[in-house]
Parts: C-alpha cells; structure tokens; sequence
C-alpha cells in the first residue's frame, strides 16, 4: 500500500466535555481527519476518554445507590461503554464528512482490549483521578471495597485509579487486517480496555491507560510510517507559559529526552506525549511524529504549524 500509513491520538479538546459538546466537537474533528485522508493518509484513530469513562462511572455509581438492586459497573466496563459511544460518534461524523467532499471510505470502531501486568507499580500508587465528589463517609466504603480515594481539600473525596503500562493489544490482528485493506480504524480507545490475562481467561482491571502511551504502541504494532498527536497547542514549546516561551518546530529524540529530563514539560499534558514520541522512534527510527492541534492540521502537513519528531 503506497498510502502514508498514520496513527492518529485525539486528545479531550476532539471530544469536548458532555455528550451534547462531543456531537459539536467531533464534527469539527472529522474535518480536520478528512484533511488527513485528503492528503493520502491511511488512518488508524485512537481517542482519550478521561471526560466520558468518568462520567459513565459516575452515572453507574448513582443509578446503584438509587437501585440497590443493581451491580456497580467495574472501571473495565465504564471503559468499554465510553470506546463504544466515542467511537460511534466519530465514525459517523467522520463518515458525513468524507462523504460530503466525496470520499467513500469505511470507518469501522473496534472495541479493543489491552493487556497489562497485575504486578505493574502503578497498581500500588494509582494517580487517575475519576467520578463523582464524596463525602468522608463515602469514601471510607470506597477504602474497604480496596479502592483508593484521594482528598481535594474543600471539596470531598475522590476515588483514584492505577494507568499502568500497556503489553499486548489483544484485537491487534483485526485492526492491521482492516487497516491493511485501507479502511479507518478507530481502536483503542481511552487507551483500551485494561484487562488482565489468567489462564488465557482475560479479566478486566481495575484501571486506566495512557491514550498517548497506547497510540505509541499501535503505531509500533502497525508500523506506521507517521504518529499524529492532535492535542490543544498548535506545537511543542520550550518554557511554554513563562516570557521566553519559544516553539519548537523540530526535536530529535535525544533533544526531547534532554527537555524532559529539564522538566520542561508537565506531567498530566506535553509530558506524555513527548514520551510515546520517543517510544514509538526508539523502535521506528525512519518514522516521523507531528504534534499540533486539530485546527492547524492543514498548516501542519505543509510545515507552517506543529513540531515534527524525529530519530
């Protein structure tokens, strides 16, 4: 296939923030993925869900405490509803979009489990903040079911969640086979459903991946030729926010690690990005990553815009 073969990760700015802004936003989104696939771009699409699989938890926590007879959704679930409804989202905006310039092309969501180790680090101090404010009371039920919670003072308690690492991308054969037949492929979402593998029984996990971590590795699996990172900045800064602010058009691997080992950037935004960066370079040196915002896309493919990454 002569296509320039891209994984694309959609950052929470392509989604917005309810259900009624995700129907606005991911019509925005998909113009600026139809530039893409205007540009000759064969296009395997992962998305964040921090916003979603948060407010599905926390909308399956209330309906239990109305409904005793109900059965708390598990993090794994709330994961999969939230791939299930973004993904249903974009494919038809995407989908309008294409064929509104002419395009006729199948857009096709995989729900995609991830596997990860029970034994990673990050499972004994989880860091992803999700759901609903709790009182004292609350969050002492949260501690005796095993679940952590974290206190925001003056504000209440709130249940936190391990991001460990991702291994294996279970459904990884379907989306090369549909990728390979130049269809778009939306996986992965939210950085997959994390899932636990015991006597090739998969379990779900009490957790969260890394949507940016995730797309390094589907980029790795798919041997893409490009990584697309589009988030709420037009590029990459040095100092970002302080005067000597300055874009930083192109890094190298070895520039980027230097930056990060400066604590240039933060921790919960560039931060990860930059390092899926690296990852996905480390195992494709011939292989380019773009980073730039949804709006500056067009400018971007024409070097106007973005931070280009490279080996």
């Amino acid at each position: 296939m002569s296509k320039k073969r891209a994984v694309v990760s959609l950052g929470h700015e392509a989604l917005g923030y309810t259900t009624l802004e995700q129907w606005d936003a991911v019509k925005v989104t998909a113009r600026a993925l139809a530039d893409l696939v205007e540009a000759d771009y064969q296009l395997t699409i992962t998305h964040s869900n921090g916003r979603q699989v948060s407010m599905i938890h926390k909308a399956m926590t209330e309906l239990r405490r109305v409904y005793i007879d109900y059965t708390p959704a598990p993090m794994c679930v709330c994961s999969a509803m939230s791939q299930g409804y973004v993904g249903y989202d974009i494919q038809n905006a995407l989908r309008a979009e294409l064929l509104g310039r002419g395009i006729a092309k199948t857009v096709s969501t995989i729900l995609t489990q991830v596997t990860v180790d029970p034994y990673d680090e990050a499972f004994y101090e989880p860091t992803k903040v999700i759901g609903r404010y709790m009182s004292a009371e609350d969050a002492e039920m949260e501690i005796k079911k095993g679940n952590y919670v974290k206190e925001e003072p003056g504000k209440g308690f709130r249940r936190i969640v391990a991001a460990p690492c991702p291994i294996d991308i279970v459904e990884i054969d379907a989306i090369r086979t549909l990728a390979a037949a130049d269809q778009i492929v939306i996986a992965c979402g939210g950085g997959g459903i994390p899932v636990i593998e015991q006597n090739h029984v998969l379990k779900g996990a009490s957790a969260v991946i890394e949507k940016d971590s995730i797309a390094a590795r589907l980029a790795v699996e798919l041997q893409a030729d490009e990584l697309i990172i589009l988030t709420g900045v037009p590029c990459v800064y040095q100092n970002f926010g302080q005067p000597t602010q300055e874009a930083l058009p192109t890094l190298t691997t070895a520039h980027a690690k230097n930056l990060c080992e400066e604590g240039q950037f933060e921790a919960g935004t560039m931060l990860p990005k930059i390092e899926a960066a690296i990852t996905y370079l480390e195992s494709n040196p011939t292989g380019k990553v773009l980073i730039t915002s949804l709006d500056k896309v067009k400018d971007a493919l024409k070097g106007k815009s973005g931070t280009v990454i490279t080996a």
